[in-house]
């Protein structure tokens, strides 16, 4: 990675309409700029703005749900930022992800941005986004800033961005200080700009502005029909990462869970944004740790392999799946018995989702299942309504069977419990299916040949106006079916 100019924060940078050079401070790797050089570098350079842009496939969708975040808070100025980017060491920084509920609102992914809902006379509101227009050519920022177009690549232009996103656009640098002349309350969505929130202190309030982020999670709670294709997108280049895994196993075998984290990322940046979240590579007694990211294990033949991945789309939508497969492509009698149970207990739980149904149905349906398999093998005392009334399954059931999807992982995190996990299933919900059971490598109170066997089997599940759809049914299930589709790959 080459070096980097000193950043624009650190820099005596012109003022804004003001065509004078950037002048770099000294640091000993980057000296300052001759005007003979700040000269040569305004000049010869093409025009480059693209005209007759298409909007984005979703500028109907985002539009549609500005009107619905204005129509709940009328009157009221409301600002939604995307968020900055975060040093990672030094002068470098992470991979950005723009805020889930700007991009939701707008579909724009860039860092710095700002949605504001403007209020309007008749109640409902004008919008306005606020973004970082081209790096300027005249005073050297193009190429002088860190964060300069010829350092970090091209970006739109704001009258670019208008045709794409189908909203008026403004130079983001000038967002804090005319929202801190307007008069009255406002609401922001926290967390994800401190110079935002600095600027504006005076006039937030924290019940009001949690709110906000309350009602954008319940905004999200039922997928229109772009949304659905977007989590179909995901998960089919899911299904994708999951074969190119099984193909390499025994590559994987003579290295680490390290190689099947890297084959699975590869085909998430090349078909997608990223992966949704961090993936669980877990073979062995690592299938236990229900959130087993480090992936620094071995990989041996004759152990359970628990892959939990998921691609996350260029639009920011991920899926989520998880399979739990034998590395050598062959269940033993017990790995199979505590498998096919846990996926009795997903058929159940899936069976459960359909309109009208209570979100809590298909934790329910599983965890009885799971529980029954449990007193069946001696491991608890019965009867099962009993394990279930004190909860005595979770010792190895361990966690809830299922959440939301969407632009997160965990989409609608913040959506009140009357309408999540105590409300009732809609047309357009997308959820997962996740059963597992768990028998930790020291749990005393199992048989020795349970101990480090770890199992969960995960969809996700559409629901439709006349039940539902597995979308990632591609992925084979069944013990059968996974011990099939591993010799197919394999072979």
């Amino acid at each position: 990675m080459t070096e980097q100019p000193v950043p624009a924060q650190q820099s005596e940078t012109a003022p804004a309409g003001d065509h004078q050079p950037i002048k770099q401070r000294k640091n000993g790797l980057y000296p300052a700029v001759s005007d003979e050089l700040a000269a040569h570098m305004r000049n010869g350079w093409a025009d480059t703005e693209l005209r007759g842009l298409e909007p984005l496939p979703q500028a109907a969708e985002t539009a549609r749900r500005r009107s619905a975040l204005s129509r709940r808070f009328p009157g009221e100025r409301l600002v939604i930022p995307a968020g900055n980017l975060r040093t990672r060491s030094n002068d470098t920084e992470y991979p950005f992800r723009a805020g889930t509920e700007y991009a939701h609102l707008t579909g724009d992914q860039s860092e710095d941005g700002v949605l504001v809902l403007e209020p309007a006379a008749d109640g409902g509101h004008q919008a306005v986004l606020y973004l970082l227009p081209r790096s300027d050519r005249e005073n050297g920022e193009f190429w002088l800033d860190g964060q300069g177009e010829l350092w970090v690549g091209r970006r739109y232009s704001l009258a670019e961005n208008e045709q794409r996103l189908g909203l008026p656009c403004r130079d983001v640098r000038k967002a804090a200080g005319e929202l801190a002349e307007q008069a009255g309350p406002v609401r922001l969505v926290r967390g994800h700009d401190q110079g935002l929130e600095a600027a504006l202190a005076d006039r937030l309030d924290a019940g009001r502005d949690e709110e906000l982020r309350v009602f954008l999670s319940e905004l999200r709670l039922v997928k229109d029909a772009f949304e659905i294709g977007e989590l179909q997108k995901a998960v089919d280049s899911t299904v994708r990462g999951f074969e190119d895994v099984v193909k390499v196993l025994d590559r994987a075998e003579a290295t680490s869970e390290r190689y099947i984290e890297g084959t699975f990322f590869l085909r998430a940046r090349v078909e997608g944004n990223d992966v949704g979240y961090g993936s669980i590579c877990a073979a062995g007694p690592h299938a236990t740790t229900l959130h087993w990211v480090r992936n620094d294990g071995p990989v041996r033949s004759g152990e359970l392999l628990l892959l939990d991945a998921g691609v996350e789309t260029h639009t920011l939508y991920t899926a989520d799946v998880t399979r739990t497969l034998p590395v050598n492509g062959r269940f033993t009698g017990l790995q199979r018995k505590i498998y096919d149970a846990v996926y009795e207990a997903q058929e159940a739980g899936i069976a459960a989702v359909r309109p009208g149904a209570k979100y809590r149905d298909f934790h329910d349906a599983a965890q009885r299942v799971l529980a029954g398999k449990l007193v069946e093998w001696g491991l608890v005392e019965g009867p099962v309504e009993r394990v279930l009334e004190l909860g005595l399954q979770r010792r190895w059931t361990l966690h809830g069977t299922g959440h939301m999807l969407g632009m997160d992982v965990h989409d609608c995190a913040l959506a009140r419990t009357e309408t999540y996990v105590d409300g009732t299933l809609e047309p357009g919900m997308c959820l997962t299916v996740e059963p597992g059971l768990y028998f930790q490598a020291d749990d005393l109170t199992v048989p020795a040949e349970y101990r480090g066997i770890g199992v969960r089997i995960e969809d996700d599940i559409l629901v439709t106006e006349d039940g539902n759809r597995n979308l990632s049914a591609a992925l084979p299930r069944s013990s059968a079916g996974v011990e099939s589709w591993m010799a197919r790959l394999k072979g």
